[in-house]
């Protein structure tokens, strides 16, 4: 697979330093709340890189329905959510990995318990982050009540986590294609149709638009895991920043076991296609919003 920007140069360098910028106020802004130790390690986890692809896509979807105001603190606010799932999916008692964006894992820098509890604290921060974010765009109290309802249902049991549960309960057997799309709905997907989705209400998109953007973030979040898992048996571990190989180690489901190397990415591209299809029709698809979605499966890290 070949990388591609995720979006033009100018755009996606300003969105990602938003995106930091914002990480770092809500690291300082609840710094005290949460302790020396605790606060350290979420500044860890928040500001040590990434793609920030979920705000990214919350960014561009907002601005692909019509939103034209900064909505930079909404984007990190799921970022927030990400980098908690990251956190605990490191942990000994779930995937038990000791690297992550090219550095210790969380619980490798600061022990498990205090990894722990910054993963559970994040998220309330997150919760938080997004009611104001939305109130800051204008948004009515409901509206932004809501925004915060679509953020954790995602990383609910209906979505991130139900679907990691589902991941490691799957661990050493055979699942079916339903079944592998079921687990990475909810454990990849769900935050990443939430941001689209986010995006849209933000912008206060009707219903039809709304249910476009959900299909593309649907489709890529698929599609960004069966990235994933190619890439977890074709590149290193210095290019990933994460180690390589770790669900052969691991025996869990992948779509290149289901379907080969190259079906996976045949699904992958399939994908893609569809969710552009989708934006298309409600007339969302913007130039930013079709290279994110290439990106996703063209990246090599």
């Amino acid at each position: 697979m070949s990388e591609r920007s995720p979006v033009d140069a100018t755009a996606g360098t300003a969105d990602r330093s938003a995106i930091d910028r914002e990480l770092a106020v809500l690291c300082d802004r609840f710094s005290s709340e949460l302790g020396a130790r605790v606060a350290e390690a979420v500044r860890y986890a928040l500001l040590g890189g990434g793609k920030r692809l979920r705000g990214l896509l919350l960014l561009a979807g907002y601005r692909a329905a019509g939103g034209t105001r900064d909505a930079s603190g909404l984007a990190a606010s799921v970022e927030v959510v990400h980098a908690y799932s990251l956190i605990h999916d490191d942990l000994p008692c779930m995937d038990d990995d000791d690297l992550r964006r090219g550095r210790p894992t969380a619980h490798r820098a600061f022990g498990v318990r205090t990894a722990t509890v910054a993963g559970v604290a994040m998220v309330p921060v997150a919760a938080l982050a997004a009611y104001d974010a939305a109130r800051a765009l204008g948004l009515e109290s409901r509206d932004a009540a809501a925004i915060v309802r679509e953020l954790l249902r995602a990383a609910g049991a209906g979505g991130m986590i139900g679907g990691q549960l589902l991941d490691l309960d799957a661990e050493g057997g055979e699942p079916t294609l339903a079944e592998l799309e079921r687990i990475h709905r909810g454990k990849t997907g769900a935050l990443i149709r939430a941001s689209m989705v986010i995006g849209g209400m933000a912008a206060r998109s009707p219903v039809a638009r709304l249910a476009a953007l959900a299909e593309y973030g649907e489709c890529i979040g698929l599609a960004f895991q069966i990235a994933d898992d190619v890439l977890d048996l074709t590149a290193s571990t210095d290019r990933l920043g994460k180690t390589a190989g770790r669900d052969l180690d691991l025996a869990k489901g992948t779509y290149p076991r289901l379907l080969g190397l190259s079906g996976a990415e045949r699904r992958a591209t399939e994908l893609v296609a569809q969710a552009c299809i989708a934006l298309r029709r409600e007339g969302l698809l913007s130039d930013e919003l079709e290279a994110l979605a290439h990106f996703v499966v063209e990246r090599a890290s």
